[in-house]
């Protein structure tokens, strides 16, 4: 891949805060809080159109100390008791749709062979690697590799060797002489006469490969498109502090692909990008989760979030924890909130750069003289979407999703593992259809994704696994149980060649998961030695397996109303699936049911 071959830049951001702050980002607003709150009166604030990259940017004066009382944005106030009257599901699409901060999500691995387009994802090439055989190194922590552009970082190619590494029976090879070099005494080195070359008549002309000439802006610029999809909201001395240079260099370029691809709003200034996602409708299972215990944020959590926000637009700098505490209860006292909730709010905006450092325990009242820092800018640029214009959570919800077919259709493929016409609306599945190739080409090739056509839909592949927050499959024992139970499914349920499934989904009964659970367990778990819980505690393995899989989008819970209520195995959960066989051998696991004494002799015969 491109990004993994090309520097980022020379420049880069010490620890710390580039004006010497212990906090934030920055002092200078890009960005006003979007119909949530009006910008405040002065001079407009620097956007996309700031000085470039390359100049250092001057430390804005600063502000006077703000009001002792902190005033909550009614807006943001508003969207708190959204949260709190929600539903688990309904919370996340609320967040999503209002926030923005989710990033995107892709399947890894392509198939075998390159598929025709008409060939069914259930029967086609599949990229099945077993979960008990796959060895695979965890990614690291933070998203997109680095690129470095100095030597170090470069492999070592010599002849008859192995990338990075000389041969075992290879003589070091003899360097020459730089002029003016001198040894360890301080003598000049002699610099001998170059050789002059003898002509071998016997010995072949090598032959002249032409390298491949790559284009090093548009590399940078496919970097830069890459980690703010992956993370909408990077800053100059975070985490992904050494992309940052990248996005103001290529701002310009940024903000007009963006805007013409996916109606994504790109904000660059000074001390922060912000790339302004909208929602993806209702039942996207995009939920935030703690930065630390990757707990998932409840109804009331993400309610205290809100509510911490709506404070912060216009708090002071410098503010007590205890402080801030004691104005989130005053601001809304009826919404129902623990210590736990309000620590997972905090650790969030810590996790964006809203706050700086916190206390060990905020909720702990030994805790509460602790002084916390505030970036205002970075509060007012957490908001996407506008809940001042919409009547209740549904709409916010509707109103964020809300765009033309092309767009929408571009939004699900960037951000999606996989889209199927099933799931599309007329409009939209007419869309997809009249460009089923230049559509998804154009994303793929803006973001460096690899197309995958099928009858059932599109799919936007990412090989390095670095555009997707959740890696399939991956290491650790409950990706490997979700892959072997996904593999065993669709061996099971599988259609038939010319079969006709509704809506392509294939009913999966809830024995099977439990029975093929118990046999993953036994055969793999034990030896394998996987965590107590799982293997004691089956209920919490097939939640997790579960809740893994349908957030890559290959089981779905069947429709509300249903009874039983249960899953449906999507076409996508094909391409981990081994070689078709339409007649597999049952299960020898003591959870597996015996196969019928017809279907016994069928198979001897």
């Amino acid at each position: 891949m491109e990004q993994q071959e090309y520097a980022v830049g020379a420049t880069r951001v010490a620890t710390g805060r580039p004006d010497g702050r212990t906090g934030g980002t920055g002092r200078r607003t890009t960005d006003a809080l979007l119909a949530v709150r009006e910008p405040a009166a002065g001079p407009a604030p620097e956007a996309v159109s700031g000085p470039r990259a390359d100049a250092a940017p001057t430390r804005p004066a600063p502000e006077p100390g703000a009001a002792s009382a902190l005033s909550p944005d009614p807006g943001l106030l508003r969207l708190a008791h959204w949260f709190a009257a929600a539903t688990p599901g309904t919370a996340d699409d609320l967040c999503a749709a209002s926030f923005g901060l989710y990033p995107a999500r892709h399947l890894g691995a392509p198939a075998e062979a390159a598929p025709d387009a008409d060939v069914s994802w259930w029967h086609g090439p599949t990229a099945h690697a077993t979960a008990a055989l796959r060895s695979r190194e965890p990614r690291p922590v933070g998203g997109l590799r680095r690129a470095r552009r100095d030597a170090s970082a470069l492999p070592v190619v010599r002849s008859g060797a192995k990338p990075g590494r000389p041969g075992r029976h290879r003589k070091p090879e003899r360097t020459r002489p730089v002029p003016g070099a001198q040894d360890r005494s301080g003598q000049d080195l002699p610099i001998p006469a170059p050789a002059l070359p003898v002509a071998d008549v016997s010995a072949p002309a090598l032959p002249v490969v032409d390298l491949p000439v790559v284009d090093l802006p548009a590399a940078e610029r496919r970097i830069a498109a890459r980690l703010l999809l992956a993370h909408p909201l990077v800053t100059a001395s975070g985490p992904h502090a050494d992309g940052f240079p990248l996005i103001r260099r290529h701002r310009d370029w940024l903000v007009e692909r963006f805007d013409a691809l996916l109606g994504y709003r790109l904000v660059v200034g000074p001390w922060h990008a912000r790339l302004c996602k909208a929602g993806l409708g209702p039942g996207a299972a995009r939920r935030l989760e703690h930065p630390a215990t990757g707990a998932p944020f409840t109804p009331a959590g993400y309610a205290q979030l809100a509510l911490a926000l709506a404070l912060l637009v216009d708090a002071p700098e410098q503010l007590p924890c205890g402080r801030l505490l004691d104005a989130m209860r005053a601001a809304a006292p009826g919404l129902a909130a623990g210590p736990a909730d309000r620590a997972m709010a905090l650790a969030a905006l810590a996790d964006w750069q809203v706050l700086g450092d916190l206390p060990a325990d905020p909720a702990d009242p030994a805790v509460r003289a602790a002084v916390l820092t505030v970036d205002r800018e970075l509060a007012r640029a957490v908001p996407a979407g506008p809940p001042a214009l919409a009547d209740d959570a549904a709409d916010l919800i509707r109103r964020a999703a809300d765009a033309e077919p092309a767009t929408a259709v571009r939004r699900l493929l960037a951000e999606t593992p996989a889209v199927l016409d099933a799931d599309l609306p007329e409009d939209r599945s007419a869309w997809l259809h009249e460009h089923r190739l230049s559509g998804p080409a154009a994303l793929a090739d803006f973001l460096g994704l690899e197309t995958e056509l099928r009858t059932e839909g599109v799919a936007l592949l990412d090989p390095a696994d670095e555009l997707t927050d959740l890696v399939f499959p991956g290491a650790g024992p409950l990706p490997q149980a979700a892959l072997l139970l996904l593999e065993r499914l669709v061996e099971e349920v599988r259609p038939l060649p010319g079969e006709s499934t509704t809506g392509g989904d294939v009913p999966i009964p809830d024995a099977l998961i439990d029975g093929l659970l118990g046999d993953i367990a036994d055969e793999y778990g034990l030896p394998a030695r996987w965590r107590r819980d799982y293997l004691a505690d089956r209920t919490a393995l097939r939640r997790d397996a579960l809740d893994l899989l349908h957030n890559l989008g290959l089981i779905t819970p069947t429709p509300r109303g249903s009874r039983p209520p249960g899953w449906l195995l999507r076409p996508p959960a094909a391409r981990y699936a081994p070689a078709p066989d339409f007649h597999p051998v049952p299960g020898t696991g003591r959870h597996s049911r015996p196969a019928p004494a017809g279907a016994r002799e069928q198979r001897r015969a």
